[in-house]
Formats: structure tokens, sequence, C-alpha cells
């Protein structure tokens, strides 16, 4: 999702106040999630209390209770065959663990390096913008948050640029490839061994597919399942996580790749709309690569435990199915136009999420004070009183929000009431990286990690934006502590001069 305040008017700028009510459909949807699961939080307590009462018998009591145990077969019968049956459903419809083992980011070459004023520069030389576009650009870029390090691919990069089917390919092929073998060599896990495939890239969709060309490269086996997700925007990487849950609670002992990427060098837009000018200034090469697993011996090995995810879904309202379309100009040439109704779309969609999220992740004490403010409003029809507005920093320890654009973090920032600290990852991702679609949520990741953030035990919130219109979120939970002198990420060699001021 993009930062477009130099398009629209200020007051357009502004994400809906979180402090409005809120339609308790989705409050309901959030809490029939966690009543699906009561089974088992209702077991729990049971279990402890058996396993306390057990502990307190002595041996002459096992011996009493054996004694009696001979003289009534039926009772011992019964009461085993019930065991084996809870037991039975227990581990039937408990869902299977996903365990993330490892991740890794792509970071292209020193020669594809771009200031703001080099991308200016190699915009005028195309000869295709008005000089109205050139500036434009430049003052979007200058606003934009991105610092003077950012990656263009490599068709874009030299003069004269070169942007065709052929250098799309190299790029699909660099960053894809980059980022699996870092993984692979990490994990330690063979290409053959991978059973599911997932790769996600919005607005590059080849013949054959992205997929192929993994399978092709890494001679996976041929029974591997693979999914190529298209056209679903910035929020397409945590589609993918979602369904890679969904496949391993399905397939027993499998190992799930996932790749989350987009694509620059075809959908350079060459015209002088506005509206479709503003990914020119913000999109930049990057990709990452995730692996997933259900295998339980796989726990000790893995950095992080899945816990939630939640996808929320605007498409139904045609203002948010328009806001972000990709189309053609009045030139007949192709980009992606935003509307200036962006940043409201995005705030609805990410109120519907969070509500849905709350009763899964908050505390008990925040989800009592937003439940009676909410009855206040809605049934008793109290209007003095003012929502409630969960604090979602009880319930993380680190946030990963979608490095979209500078104007969007800010505005969440806001809302949300997230301190400096929370919103670092995501404004030095978009300072050195730039907007990289989906795959910006685990270079922020990265970033927590190569601070030495990341304790075992600690929960992080992952959220991104994306076209459709889509807000979806994923909950994460350290399984170890992450040491950074043991990391091979994108920040290793530079995170020591980060943070940095961004005026």
């Amino acid at each position: 999702m993009e930062d477009h305040r130099a398009s629209v008017p200020n007051k357009e700028l502004k994400l809906p106040s979180f402090i409005q009510s809120v339609k308790l459909k989705y409050v309901k949807l959030g809490y029939h999630y966690l009543v699906s699961n009561a089974m088992y939080l209702f077991l729990l307590p049971l279990l402890a209390a058996a396993s306390a009462k057990f502990s307190t018998l002595t041996a002459d009591d096992f011996h009493l209770l054996w004694n009696k145990l001979q003289y009534n077969l039926i009772s011992v019968v019964l009461c085993s065959a019930l065991i084996v049956f809870l037991s039975t459903i227990y581990f039937m419809k408990s869902p299977r663990p996903v365990y993330l083992l490892d991740f890794a980011c792509y970071k292209a070459g020193e020669m594809q390096k771009s200031t703001r004023e080099g991308y200016i520069e190699r915009a005028k030389l195309t000869g295709a913008f008005t000089e109205e576009s050139l500036a434009f650009q430049e003052r979007v870029i200058e606003r934009s948050g991105l610092g003077q390090s950012t990656y263009l691919p490599e068709s874009i990069a030299r003069i004269p640029a070169n942007p065709c089917m052929a250098e799309a390919r190299k790029e699909a092929e660099a960053v894809m490839f980059g980022a699996i073998d870092e993984l692979l060599a990490k994990t330690g896990v063979k290409a053959k061994d991978i059973g599911i495939l997932i790769v996600n890239c919005s607005l590059f969709n080849p013949t054959p597919s992205l997929t192929s060309m993994i399978v092709n490269h890494y001679k996976l086996r041929g029974n591997t399942l693979t999914y190529n997700l298209g056209g679903m925007g910035c929020s397409a990487g945590l589609i993918s996580i979602d369904l890679g849950k969904h496949l391993l609670q399905v397939h027993r002992n499998s190992y799930c790749l996932i790749v989350s990427t987009e694509n620059i060098t075809l959908n350079w837009y060459l015209g002088n709309s506005r509206s479709m000018l503003l990914s020119n200034c913000l999109f930049r090469v990057g990709g990452a690569a995730v692996l997933l697993s259900n295998r339980r011996q796989d726990r000790r090995l893995s950095k992080y435990q899945l816990l939630h995810t939640v996808r929320t879904h605007k498409g139904s309202d045609d203002r948010s199915y328009n806001c972000v379309f990709q189309s053609q100009d009045p030139s007949l040439l192709t980009g992606v136009s935003l509307s200036k109704d962006l940043m409201s779309v995005a705030g609805e969609a990410l109120k519907t999420n969070i509500t849905t999220l709350g009763p899964l992740v908050l505390p008990l004490s925040e989800q009592l004070l937003f439940f009676a403010s909410l009855l206040s409003r809605r049934v008793l029809r109290i209007k003095s009183i003012r929502p409630y507005i969960p604090d979602f920093k009880l319930a993380f320890e680190h946030l990963c929000i979608h490095a979209g654009g500078r104007g969007v973090l800010d505005e969440l920032e806001k809302n949300l009431r997230l301190t400096e600290t929370h919103m670092e990852p995501s404004r030095m991702t978009l300072y050195r990286f730039g907007n990289t679609s989906s795959s910006s949520l685990w270079y922020e990741l990265s970033y927590t990690e190569a601070k030495g953030r990341m304790k075992k035990g600690d929960r992080t919130w992952q959220i991104a934006f994306g076209s459709g219109f889509k807000c979806n979120s994923a909950v994460w939970k350290a399984l170890r502590t992450v040491e950074p002198v043991k990391e091979k990420n994108p920040w290793m060699d530079e995170i020591d001069s980060f943070p940095v001021r961004i005026g």
C-alpha cells in the first residue's frame, strides 16, 4: 500500500478514528474463533487438577485403588475406553502446530542502489515524463520516507533502461533464487524435502508460472503442491502464510516454502497520470522466502510458532474495491492508480481486522474494559461514554506494520497509540529498502532480530494492507532467543548505523 499525500487534499490523509463505533459482528467473529477452541481450554484445567490430585497420592493409596479395581472389571474397561476415546478426539481435532524454521530476505547488489536524486535522473533520461510529472515525482519521493540506498532492478538501474519480459524474468529469478538459496543454507533442509510451495507476486504472472520457475530450478518433487497467488497486493504475504497454515493441517510431516516478492521491471509506469506515478516513487526491489513446518520434531529447531492469522476482505464495497486499481491511462499505458479514498478504506479494514483479532490476543482486563464500553453505548445507549480502544501494546512485544508509505505509518502510530520503538522496524525498512510490497514484513522482522530484541516467548504482530481491499494479520511467538551474532540477514553489516532520524 502506498503513501499518496502529495496527490490528495490533506483532509483525505487521515485514517478513520478508531474511537468511533465498532461493528459488533466483527467482535462476534473473534469470539467465534475463541469459542471454537473452548474444549481444549476447558480440558487443560481439568488435566491440571487431576495431575495435582495424583501427585498427592501415596504408594498405599495406589495399592488400595488397585485392589478395588481388580474386582470391578467393567469400571476399568469403561474408564479405559473413555480415556482412549477422549484422547483420540483431542489429537484428531486439535490443530497441528505450525512452526517457522527460518526466513531469508533478498539484498540486491551495489550496482542496483539508487538515491532519491538518482531515480529522478533515470526518470528524466527516459523522455517519457513531462516536467510537471517529474516535479511531482520529486516531491513525492522527498516526502516518502525512502532513504538514499534503496534498490532498483537492473533493467531500470542501467542507462538506458530496458524494461522487457526477459529482464522481468531475470529480476524474478535473482530475487526468488537469492532468497531461497540463503534460506535452504540456513535451515539445512533439502529442496526435495519441500512438499508445498506458495509464491505470491501481485503484478508479474508469466507462463510458466513463478512456482514452475522454482520447481524447475531446484528440481522439486513431481508431487509438490504448488500455488501461485497473483493480484492480491501488499497483503498477499500473510495470505500465503494463512494458506500454508491450512495446508499443513491436512498434509502431515510437511515443509511449506513460501516466497513473497513483487516485480518492478514491467510495472514501471511511463505515463503522466499522477495517481499512477506514486508506485514509481515508492516500490523497490525485494523479496523473502519463509519455511514452515508441521513436524513436531522441528519445534526445537524453529524460531517461531504461528499462533493466529486473521484475514479481512472489504471487496464487497465498491469504494474499497476500486481504491487500488490497475488500468490504462488516456494514453493506453498501464499503471496502478490510487484513489483519494485509500486512507479511509485502509482505516476501515484495519478497524475490522483488529476488532476480530482482539478477543484472540488481548489480556482479559482489556477485553472487559472494551466490552463494558461497547455494551454501555450499544445496549444501554449511554452516548456520553467514549468507546474504549484496547491497548494492543499489552498483547505484543513487537510490531511489523507493512512499510507502505510514511503517511500510512504516521496515521497508524497515532491511531493505535504506538511508540517510536514499535514503529522503528517499519520506518527503517521503508528508509533502507523502500516499499518491497508483501515481503516488507520480513525485512522488519529481520531488523528486530538484528537489533537483538527478539527474546524467547516474545509475541510479534504482523499486519499488512493490499488491493481488494484487504487487511491481514499474523501473530507469532518466539520459541527461542535470536542471537544477532549467529544471524545472517540483510541488516547485519549495517545495523549499528540504525535507527536514523528521518526529517
